[in-house]
């Protein structure tokens, strides 16, 4: 099971990311965590990564997709992945849809969590108001103002890859904003028609 988890900072897509991976034995692969891997283990993707980080480049998209393609050769993905924050572009996504194919391989599907920007932005409020009120230190990043400019830059690079999906058939919505628990199980909804042995066996789990 290769499963794209798409949607805005706030829309849950770490806690439904985990529980995909406890149900069905497959691994979360974060772009951040497996760059910070390639660096320590000093394989030479993870080195030449080192050294564009070092001289305070971004990444290129090339050099994150040889990662990629490194990782998902790994044991522990054989029986699948859930991507987390990668392709947050269509350039992206059309790089990972090529490298899939040279291994024989396809998505099993990308699900969206829609959510209502408004609302996110009021539960950060609250929050941050809560936190103040019992005197609690509230992190430099967890505020309206930074959720406002991570959001405007969803938008404007992440979103077009719903319609990119889309168009191939692969996309699948969830409301994002119901309990995180109905999320769950609409995503389980999604999922059981593939008839895959990873979902079987984890229903059976």
């Amino acid at each position: 099971m290769r499963l794209i988890l798409l949607g805005p900072p706030g829309a849950g897509k770490g806690t439904q990311a985990q529980r995909l991976v406890d149900k069905h034995g497959i691994v979360q692969l974060s772009t951040g965590d497996m760059l910070r891997a390639a660096v320590a283990a000093g394989t030479p993707v993870g080195l030449k990564a080192k050294s564009i980080m070092e001289a305070g480049q971004l990444v290129p998209d090339e050099v994150v997709v040889a990662i990629i393609a490194d990782r998902i050769d790994q044991p522990d993905a054989r029986k699948g992945f859930v991507l987390d924050g990668f392709p947050r572009t269509v350039p992206q996504a059309e790089a990972l849809d090529k490298l899939l194919a040279e291994r024989g391989l396809k998505l099993d599907g990308v699900i969206e969590l829609k959510v209502d920007e408004g609302i996110l932005l009021k539960r950060i409020e609250t929050r941050v108001a809560e936190m103040t009120a019992r005197g609690e230190k509230v992190r430099a990043d967890d505020n309206p103002e930074v959720l406002k400019g991570r959001l405007a830059a969803y938008r404007t690079q992440t979103a077009p890859l719903a319609g990119y999906y889309d168009a191939k058939g692969a996309l699948k919505g969830v409301d994002g904003m119901a309990p995180v628990d109905a999320v769950t199980a609409a995503i389980d909804g999604i999922l059981k028609p593939s008839g895959s042995t990873a979902t079987a066996a984890g229903r059976g789990a």
